[in-house]
């Protein structure tokens, strides 16, 4: 079965999509509820005929393809929800209401209804179904984890064979990269708040000051990661948030550490999370205090199946030329919860550049910068990329 010339196809609707991608760079909603991000992409799928479920717990799309030809089903996903980080890009779109599609996650959703837009003009020859996953709530609400509760992998009858994302990012624009195995880190949030015992602050020996022991604690984590980990299976922890007093001359009772925790490996994970609270409890202890430490596990690490990441890398290269087509030597130590749709079904996800050519790469600003540019002329062969792997995905196994 022939492959349809999807980088062709979508330079014919690029223009709609740039216009959809404006529109929702201009209004950007946060979280799990995205209600007019929700109605502006069920107005651009509504002609296509597709089975459409919206959430229950979060304003999701979950749209159903179903292809002429019998066959398997894939999912593709594309996430909506946006940052809340004033704009400071200068555009002629940009959003004036104190939040910012800052990681780009309006081109994420484009290019998926570009996807399924090539898709369902070759519904007849589709050997198939196609799950189009419209996700808000990816940054640090689990959007992906309620969707899957709510049956998303239920959606077109059968379970999806293989999943499909694609995540807009710095770099020479067009490029696509992935890895098999860890693509992106599992995050995680440890929290330690250390008790002693508060007073003046000019009397500090009347008092148990937990404030320099909340610093020891820091440094120590420090250490603990440069040196109880190998470097090859590496974690960072970085302590972003530190609470005492809320006046100056006053020790307080509690101090308060926050750190954000990234981990390659299920071992790396278990360890950190074990030693970690021993770490901050000991250290409490040989100054008269107690350390009450929370270790919470938010995102899994991104993991590409190695078979379906060979395919991927194959197919684009096909699609686009080998030249536009790039296997990532690292993972990437940012954390995305795509995760737990690929914890469930094996598949890739990948990474298109999109800096535009008038910007230097070398100082480029990157996803979740107020002034990160991200050029939308990508849209076109985004939505075609995605809806080629569905297609040579239902392909191979109809075949």
């Amino acid at each position: 079965m022939t492959t349809p010339a999807f980088a062709a196809e979508a330079t014919a609707i690029l223009p709609e999509l740039q216009t959809l991608r404006r529109d929702l760079h201009a209004n950007p909603e946060l979280g799990l509820q995205l209600p007019e991000t929700q109605q502006r992409v069920l107005r651009d799928l509504e002609p296509l005929g597709l089975e459409i479920t919206t959430g229950e717990g979060l304003t999701s799309i979950v749209a159903v393809l179903h292809g002429g030809r019998p066959g398997s089903s894939v999912l593709l996903r594309g996430d909506m929800d946006a940052l809340p980080v004033v704009e400071q890009t200068g555009l002629a779109y940009a959003s004036a209401n104190g939040r910012m599609h800052a990681c780009g996650h309006d081109l994420h959703t484009a290019g998926l209804v570009g996807a399924a837009r090539l898709l369902a003009a070759h519904r007849e020859e589709l050997a198939g179904d196609v799950i189009f996953m419209f996700q808000p709530g990816e940054e640090g609400y689990g959007g992906a984890k309620v969707m899957i509760d709510e049956g998303l992998l239920d959606a077109s009858g059968s379970r999806p064979v293989a999943a499909y994302g694609i995540h807009v990012a710095p770099g020479p624009r067009g490029m696509f990269v992935t890895r098999p195995g860890a693509v992106a880190a599992g995050s995680n949030q440890l929290t330690v708040t250390v008790r002693g015992r508060g007073g003046h602050g000019s009397q500090p020996h009347q008092v148990l000051d937990p404030v320099p022991v909340a610093a020891e604690i820091i440094l120590a984590l420090q250490t603990f990661v440069t040196r109880r980990f190998d470097a090859f299976d590496p974690i960072i922890l970085s302590v972003t948030q530190l609470e005492g007093s809320d006046a100056v001359n006053v020790i307080p009772e509690t101090a308060t550490l926050r750190a954000t925790v990234r981990t390659l490996s299920e071992k790396s994970l278990r360890r950190v999370q074990e030693e970690a609270p021993r770490l901050a409890e000991h250290i409490a202890a040989a100054h008269g205090q107690t350390a009450e430490v929370e270790f919470d596990v938010l995102y899994p690490v991104t993991l590409n199946d190695p078979g379906a990441t060979e395919e991927t890398l194959a197919w684009l290269g096909e699609e686009f030329g080998d030249q536009r087509v790039q296997t990532l030597p690292d993972p990437g130590m940012g954390s995305e919860d795509f995760s737990f749709v690929l914890n469930e079904v094996p598949g890739t996800f990948i990474m298109l550049a999109t800096t535009p050519p008038d910007v230097d790469l070398a100082t480029a600003e990157f996803n979740h910068s107020p002034r990160v540019l991200f050029d939308d002329e990508v849209l076109g062969d985004q939505a075609a990329a995605l809806a080629t792997l569905a297609w040579r995905k239902l392909a191979s196994l109809a075949g």
